[in-house]
């Protein structure tokens, strides 16, 4: 498969590796949300233990080589799978894409795991697509989402109010950060700074 987002794999130094989503990961993703909640969080796009297969099968079919890609994310220590993240949105012509639908098993939360990922998917987009801007997407109430793009050194670009409508009728306000290609050398600085104090 050739495109802008050919399917790759990226391994860490330390914490994570991530592969490319795969059907045959449903098992394993079935198990993460089963002990987790991450599902009851509403402003969140992360699996419920009842909705995997859904959302497995939403995230394959927005899987294109010249618009997004979803890793699952494993830890070094035990080959297990703790995670997920995902290009959205790619603009090959204007190099440019957003990091998304990104979760993380609790125990895992607040651990070098997050930095690592994004490490090794922001390091991908800059140094190998080419990417002048990288995008991060929340919801406004989505405060701890927030909190973790900011420690990552992304920027805030604005708020697009009521920019979707939600299943239960409410209206998202979406907040919009992003990091250029110009800032990438500093921020990939301060993120290996932030890994070296989680070992």
């Amino acid at each position: 498969m050739t495109g802008f987002l050919t399917p790759v794999t990226l391994t860490g130094e330390r914490w994570v590796r991530l592969e490319p989503l795969r059907r045959e990961h449903l098992s394993e993703i079935v198990a993460a949300a089963a002990d987790d909640e991450m599902g009851g969080l509403w402003f969140t796009a992360a699996p419920g233990a009842a909705d995997v297969e859904r959302w497995v099968d939403a995230r394959l079919a927005a899987q294109n080589p010249d618009t997004g890609l979803t890793f699952v994310v494993r830890s070094l220590d035990d080959d297990r799978l703790i995670g997920s993240s995902s290009y959205l949105h790619a603009d090959a012509p204007s190099r440019r894409l957003e990091i998304g639908h990104t979760w993380c098993v609790a125990p895992m939360r607040r651990t070098g795991v997050n930095t690592e990922t994004k490490l090794l998917m922001l390091g991908h987009a800059f140094e190998q697509l080419g990417c002048v801007a990288v995008e991060f997407r929340t919801h406004f109430f989505n405060f701890e989402s927030r909190r973790a793009i900011e420690r990552l050194g992304a920027k805030l670009d604005g708020v697009l109010r009521s920019h979707q409508l939600l299943p239960d009728g409410s209206r998202r306000d979406t907040v919009v950060y992003s990091i250029l290609d110009i800032e990438w050398p500093a921020v990939r600085t301060h993120l290996r700074h932030r890994l070296d104090r989680h070992r």
